[in-house]
């Protein structure tokens, strides 16, 4: 019963793609064996999940909606969701400090230091990665510097502690605040610049709001 219950729970799973998000959703895991078997494993103890265990973990990833048979685990689609975004983000333009500081025409330890005053005046987004910092390249103009008139939509999203990944997110994809309109695009345009700072401010009041 509890190889069937394991079995039952890592093929959904595997359905919904879901599988390599367990781990950063602090849930037990599991892996194939050579005969395709799933052998879960507790996150606390590394030993096999028990019968109890499992029986949880089921109640656990079945109980949001109505219809527990046909829930999704949302935590665990917000954070594939999640992960998706961040692929794409990265697959987009980005510089780290050596190769801005090679457009700039400067040293490293110079480029680091105005990138971070610029950052902490809120007119720069900064946005920390597996492999270091980045900074995502639609903010700068053509010879590395913050675009001025992105320094009123940036402020008050990162006054308000809006994450990193989120607020990039939001800059570079159709908003729904503006009609499906890209934000850095759309501030460029001197005509549209005001309704895209009014946006960014009533974002940046449900972000504090809910932190």
């Amino acid at each position: 019963m509890t190889a069937e219950r394991g079995e039952r729970l890592a093929d959904w799973l595997d359905r919904l793609g879901l599988a390599d998000h367990l781990a950063e959703a602090g849930l037990p895991t599991y892996v194939r064996d050579e005969r395709g078997h799933a052998r879960w494993t507790d996150p606390g103890t590394g030993e096999p999940l028990s019968a109890d265990q499992l029986d949880q973990l089921d109640r656990l990833l079945h109980q949001q909606g109505s219809e527990p048979e046909h829930a999704v685990p949302v935590a665990l689609l917000l954070l594939a969701r999640q992960a998706r975004v961040r692929e794409e983000l990265l697959a987009g333009e980005w510089l780290t400090y050596e190769s801005l500081a090679a457009l700039r025409g400067a040293s490293v330890n110079a480029t680091r230091f105005a990138v971070h005053k610029a950052h902490a005046e809120h007119r720069l987004l900064l946005v920390a990665t597996e492999t270091g910092t980045v900074v995502p390249a639609f903010q700068l103009t053509p010879d590395g510097e913050p675009r001025p008139d992105l320094a009123p939509v940036l402020q008050p999203l990162l006054s308000a502690g809006m994450d990193p990944w989120r607020a990039w997110a939001w800059l570079t994809q159709p908003a729904g605040l503006l009609g499906g309109q890209v934000p850095e695009r759309m501030v460029a345009d001197p005509g549209e610049a005001d309704l895209v700072r009014h946006a960014a401010v009533r974002l940046a009041e449900r972000v504090a709001a809910s932190g």
